[in-house]
């Protein structure tokens, strides 16, 4: 799938530079980001071990550095499957040269709904790495409304409070 991840050399290089990526994120005017470090490889193996290959494209909310991409990515799921919603333009470029075959979308969440790019298109599974108990509760129902029109038939999400299957 032309994924190949970063080796011990370099994996403490890009995760410093990840760190530094998002702490600079951080403190920028307007405080979009929420997180003041990137996601573990950890945290990324739990999110995603219940996806592989053949769970088909996968939606990423809030990829951020690409954690949970690298994770997706070691599962079998290929970049042209990827769908990532980033709304950060500090990390838009980071993730378009970290996954180039990737679909990444420079937008808010909570808009999905709208995004005539998705019209057709039909999940598999969704992952989001976004702080939803940081968010209004208006802004969290959009976002979950919008991934579950997006999701096929028996498709899964973690959102963070475990997997979901839809019916």
């Amino acid at each position: 799938n032309g994924y190949r991840p970063p080796n011990r050399k370099t994996r403490g290089v890009a995760m410093s530079h990840d760190f530094f990526s998002l702490l600079l994120a951080w403190v920028s005017p307007p405080r979009r980001i929420r997180a003041i470090a990137p996601s573990s490889a950890a945290l990324g193996e739990l999110i995603t071990r219940e996806i592989t290959a053949q769970t088909g494209s996968v939606l990423e909310l809030g990829p951020g550095t690409g954690v949970f991409t690298y994770e997706l990515l070691k599962r079998g799921v290929q970049q042209k499957d990827l769908t990532l919603i980033e709304s950060s333009a500090d990390f838009i470029g980071l993730l378009q040269m970290r996954f180039p075959g990737a679909r990444v979308l420079w937008m808010d969440a909570s808009r999905l709904d709208s995004v005539e790019a998705l019209d057709d298109t039909q999940f598999g599974a969704v992952v989001s790495g976004l702080p939803l108990l940081n968010m209004s509760q208006r802004k969290v129902m959009a976002i979950l409304a919008g991934a579950f029109a997006r999701l096929r038939p028996g498709g899964a999400t973690h959102l963070g409070s475990g997997w979901r299957r839809n019916s």
